[in-house]
């Protein structure tokens, strides 16, 4: 897989503004099949096909292969590149670039939220009565300027995957896996929900 990916038609651009498809890409570092996605997106494997096939169209993933389960043949597929770049041949203006990065950005936030929300509802209906190991944060930040908000988040990223690193314990007897999430954006005019 290429570490950064030229987009270069505007089907791909749109493909990337698509909340459940810059999510399916997001999680296609290693190749997986439909069904794998399925679990970890809390969706239907029919659902996740259907996407999987539309990026494929476009050339955002590619099949890296199949392998037997039971007696069906599952084929894998694998993000086209670790990271996505708009190309200038697609005569976007660079506000058009930016606004598209942004609202990547805020898709990949939307996506995150209904994750959430699936994964919480889940949750709920599979236990009764025991307590679900759970933890919330909310807070505000004020930056000033892309440098500082750059620098924030990657201060943010080293600090939570060392913290990760640390904790981290797969093959311990009784490991339960949890999923971490940070999304982070400007706080509407009005304040936003409350």
């Amino acid at each position: 897989m290429p570490e950064t990916f030229i987009v270069t038609e505007p089907e791909q651009a749109a493909a990337l503004l698509h909340p459940i498809r810059s999510e399916i890409i997001s999680l296609l570092k290693n190749p997986q099949s439909a069904t794998e996605l399925s679990k970890k997106m809390n969706d239907s494997a029919q659902k996740v096909n259907y996407h999987l096939k539309a990026l494929e169209k476009v050339g955002l993933v590619v099949r890296a292969g199949t392998r037997n389960v039971r007696n069906l043949v599952e084929v894998l597929y694998v993000s086209a590149g670790r990271s996505f770049l708009l190309s200038d041949s697609l005569g976007l203006s660079s506000e058009t670039i930016k606004k598209l990065q942004d609202q990547t950005a805020l898709a990949h936030v939307l996506s995150l939220t209904e994750k959430i929300k699936r994964d919480a509802v889940s949750l709920m209906e599979q236990v009764d009565e025991e307590e679900i190991p759970s933890a919330v944060m909310e807070m505000e930040l004020s930056l000033s300027g892309v440098k500082n908000r750059n620098a924030f988040l990657q201060d943010y990223t080293d600090m939570l995957t060392a913290l990760i690193q640390k904790h981290h314990r797969p093959s311990q007897e009784n490991a339960k896996t949890y999923h971490v999430s940070m999304a982070m954006y400007p706080k509407p005019e009005g304040g936003g929900t409350t």
